[in-house]
């Protein structure tokens, strides 16, 4: 219950009390506020769902002046400023899908000091009209908001961002807060930086997400598991499925809904009116899936997404965290969920040497690579081995796949020899190249049309493997790709021996590998609850008549339902069940502007 606010409560905190409905900060939050509000420059690595936008939305109410937001996503621009205008708060945007009219009038309340929030997207700021329009009028703290977006190598590189270094020259009594949800060492060396924010108290806050449970299974027919994982932990909730291709978007999003789910496709492919459309359906509607390359999802506030899926390998681990951040941003329960197999590791080999960038760049893409491929296969915890890389200890979390079903390891040292011994000897003796496929039927033994056209089946080698099985060997496969003992090479995949196969071979080194756990990870039932757990069963009912009345308000309003009242406060007026507006006012999440816009109308919803 949110506790009244009394005059000798900081002014940071009644904003929050009365503005948001919250009676206390979130673990890190008011330090953060405070510093900027009191003039201070700041860095802030923060998790996606920690409560970022406060850290500047916050000091921009209580600071003379307007906070202006420098953000990334124009497509998104609205639906920010609706959330924050059904708060009360005074927002606009200044971007390229208003007509000349509509900016004049954004312009006039900028000037006339009828703003609290000002979002401009980071191009407007190479415009000499904008930069004379910010002079002209009171700035109170400029927010970067995606801050990695300078990063140059970086995964949502802008090379827009570069030009926001300068804004400390042009407005030096001016405090800037620099915001990322995902960042390792070096990637928060370089914002710093390029920021020029050397000076600015860096704040990182815990990276892990504890209400998001991590699972990795093993490619086997992946939109049929999928289809499983949504039909038995996700039926009827929304969520982000991410594909590789373009091609694969769209068979995956026609797959789902031959199958009866509600999806739709999103990539780069499409057109700007299409792909709006399927980004405002997935805001605005429940139980929405969008399947999407990863132009999707970059400042999505949905916070109710329940899981996020990958069919393809992520290239790297920053991508991945950001990617699956977009899971559970309310605090509930929510699954990140990836299909990986070889021909993830062999094609994103194969991207990278053939890939742009020089030699240096390609071995940055190798060592994330080389991480992604390091979390796929541990035998530890999922969450101690993302926490570790970017750089934070943790402990076994008991809620992703490899804590709640533990993966065997194996000593996997004659295997490898067998494979690498089978790859050198088509080399050596036969000046021969092959995929995977063929070296793994010469070693099952197996007299096919191509082995037999070759006459591998005269290789000395040829069936020394049939102790394993042919997706054992395709793990052998996977596994030797991934620890740097196997590589790939030409456009059809061909395998090849690396110096370290050597070590293997003929100095010795023991190769430990991981078997797949016969069954796979599911959710637990401490881990993945259900809406009718998590609630008294009286209140379940409840709940849903209050999502109904929420979802016809958001219709009517022509906004996402969140931003008329997050799950999370409509489950607690479910349970609470308050009756007057007073009862109402006290819980999370309701502030003053929404009490006064919705109270009634829900307090009557609420006694239907």
């Amino acid at each position: 219950m949110t506790s009244p606010a009394t005059p000798e409560t900081p002014e940071t905190l009644q904003v929050l009390n009365r503005v948001f409905g919250y009676d206390s900060f979130r673990q890190g939050q008011q330090e953060i506020v405070e510093h900027v509000a009191g003039g201070g420059d700041a860095l802030v690595l923060m998790p996606t769902g920690g409560g970022k936008s406060l850290c500047y939305q916050i000091p921009s109410l209580v600071r003379d002046g307007v906070g202006v937001v420098i953000s990334p996503l124009i497509a998104l621009m609205q639906d920010q400023v609706d959330a924050l205008r059904a708060l009360g708060v005074r927002a606009g945007f200044l971007n390229s899908t208003q007509d000349p009219g509509e900016r004049r009038m954004v312009e006039a309340e900028f000037l006339a000091g009828e703003l609290d929030l000002l979002y401009l997207a980071p191009e407007r700021l190479r415009v000499d009209s904008t930069l004379a329009l910010l002079d002209r009028g009171k700035v109170a703290l400029f927010a970067i908001d995606e801050a990695h977006c300078v990063s140059q190598w970086g995964h949502d590189f802008r090379p827009d961002y570069l030009a926001l270094s300068d804004l400390h020259e042009r407005w030096p009594d001016v405090p800037r807060i620099a915001l990322t949800a995902t960042a390792t060492r070096a990637t928060h060396a370089e914002i710093s930086t390029r920021l020029k924010l050397e000076g600015a108290h860096h704040f990182v806050a815990s990276f892990d997400r504890p209400n998001i449970q991590y699972r990795i299974v093993g490619k086997n027919e992946p939109r049929k598991q999928l289809l499983e994982l949504l039909r038995t932990e996700h039926s009827g909730d929304a969520g982000i499925v991410y594909c590789l291709s373009r091609r694969s978007v769209e068979e995956t999003a026609e797959f789902l809904v031959r199958n009866g789910i509600e999806a739709v496709p999103y990539h780069a492919g499409l057109d700007a009116q299409t792909r709006a459309e399927h980004q405002a359906r997935f805001l605005r509607e429940d139980g929405l899936v969008v399947v999407a390359t990863i132009a999707f999802g970059m400042g999505i506030d949905k916070p109710d997404v329940r899981f996020v899926a990958h069919l393809d390998l992520p290239k790297s681990v920053e991508g991945y965290y950001q990617e699956t951040g977009r899971a559970g941003r309310d605090g509930l329960p929510s699954t990140a969920w990836l299909a990986y197999g070889l021909q993830d590791v062999v094609q994103q080999r194969k991207l990278i040497d053939g890939g742009e960038g020089d030699a240096a760049h390609r071995r940055k893409q190798s060592a994330h690579l080389d991480a992604m491929l390091a979390l796929c296969e541990t035998v530890d915890c999922r969450r101690v081995q993302l926490l570790a890389y970017f750089g934070q200890d943790g402990t076994a979390c008991g809620n992703c796949d490899t804590c709640l079903a533990p993966p065997e390891s194996w000593d996997g040292t004659v295997a490898a020899q067998k494979l690498l011994s089978t790859v050198v000897r088509l080399r050596r003796e036969r000046r021969q190249k092959f995929g995977a496929g063929q070296i793994i039927d010469i070693l099952l033994g197996k007299k096919t049309p191509k082995v037999t056209q070759h006459d591998h089946d005269s290789l000395s080698v040829f069936g020394v493997g049939a102790d394993l099985a042919d997706s054992e060997w395709r793990g052998v496969v996977r596994q030797l790709l991934a620890k740097g003992l196997l590589a790939v090479e030409g456009d059809y995949g061909t395998l090849v021996a690396t110096e370290a196969s050597d070590e293997v071979l003929y100095q010795g080194r023991t190769v430990q590998m991981r078997r797949e756990p016969k069954r796979a990870a599911k959710a637990s039932s401490k881990s993945r609850r259900t809406e009718a757990a998590d609630l008294p069963e009286e209140a379940v009912p409840v709940f849903e008549r209050l999502r109904a009345w929420r979802a016809a308000t958001a219709k009517e309003q022509g906004v996402p339902a969140y931003v008329i009242f997050h799950d999370a406060t409509l489950r607690q007026i479910a349970t609470e069940q308050p009756s007057t507006l007073g009862e109402l006012g006290g819980v999370n999440g309701v502030g003053e502007n929404k009490l006064a816009k919705y109270g009634e109308k829900l307090l009557e919803a609420l006694s239907s």
